[in-house]
């Protein structure tokens, strides 16, 4: 059984690793440090950690100070509080101005469970594509998420990371090539292929062999970055497969699917199902039985690659 570790301990650790070789490195948090897990640069480095209080808003205008002043900046909270309640902020004084800060967004989706849909943020990836100049990362597990951050602190300019709350499987290898704008395929096949994101991937793993039971050989793709989005692996799939099925743990609405049909539309015209929130808020639930309630299931996945056939390629 694979190794179950949650993204946002993967952020934790990888603040740690650059803090001792990029002396730039500054961390702003508001006030949730044992939940994101800048604690652990807190106790490490603790002259460049600044709690900044429940002051969203507050901290990522700081950030891009900070930013601007020549610094590298990572700054945290929850999801729903980062794209949400300081999305201006992030638009105006990050994006705008292509300031070099890093918004790391832990407990993110509806794996935040039993905080309810208050605190669940199903709209983030939609709302930071959408601002001119962010990069966009969600990666599927401990070994993608480490990687990503150190090439987001290489970067210069914005970058979201979405982080999740969850513990998710280790997939990849420590010596994987996992590269910002590149997706990585995990398992080949020409019946369909599955392109996930986030902690969507490894369920659709679990949806290809699935398949194969059945004879149908899925290409499973790890779509980690989101913006920019590797257009020529989305339309090497349409091209070489029998139609594509997304899968995300974010509404339908901006998200991945919408951009691989887009995609598609543009150069290769094939059948694109989808597997995401559909139009509705989530609610209080343990993380796997809310997954299963909205359809992002292993199941789920495979059902809409059945279906690829019956409504015709």
């Amino acid at each position: 059984m694979a190794e179950m570790i949650a993204t946002r301990q993967s952020y934790g650790k990888a603040l740690v690793e650059l803090g001792a070789v990029r002396q730039d490195i500054v961390v702003l948090d508001a006030d949730l440090s044992g939940s994101t897990m800048t604690k652990f640069f807190a106790g490490a480095y603790p002259d460049r950690f600044f709690n900044v209080g429940i002051a969203e808003a507050n901290m990522y205008g700081m950030a891009a100070g900070l930013a601007v002043s020549g610094k590298t900046v990572f700054a945290s909270t929850f999801a729903m509080f980062a794209a949400g309640r300081a999305y201006e902020i992030i638009r105006n004084s990050i994006g705008y101005t292509g300031a070099n800060v890093k918004i790391c967004a832990t407990h993110a989706g509806l794996t935040v469970g039993e905080d309810g849909a208050s605190h669940q943020a199903i709209e983030d990836l939609a709302l930071m594509r959408a601002i001119p100049g962010m990069t966009v990362l969600n990666p599927a597990d401990d070994v993608s998420a480490r990687k990503l951050l150190q090439q987001a602190a290489d970067l210069d300019g914005p970058v979201y990371v979405r982080l999740g709350r969850a513990a998710v499987p280790v997939l990849y290898e420590e010596e994987a090539d996992i590269e910002i704008g590149k997706s990585r395929v995990l398992r080949e096949g020409s019946g369909c292929a599955i392109i996930a994101t986030g902690i969507m991937v490894s369920k659709a793993l679990l949806a290809a062999e699935q398949l194969a039971l059945e004879g149908i050989e899925a290409r499973v793709i790890d779509m980690h970055t989101l913006k920019p989005l590797d257009e020529e692996a989305v339309i090497r799939a349409a091209r070489e497969t029998g139609g594509i099925v997304t899968a995300e743990e974010h509404t339908l609405e901006g998200g991945l699917g919408a951009a691989v049909a887009r995609i598609c539309c543009a150069h290769h015209p094939v059948r694109v199902a989808t597997v995401g929130i559909r139009d509705t808020f989530g609610e209080s639930g343990k993380p796997d039985e809310l997954l299963e309630k909205y359809g992002l299931t292993a199941g789920a996945i495979a059902q809409a690659a059945r279906n690829l056939d019956k409504y015709g390629k």
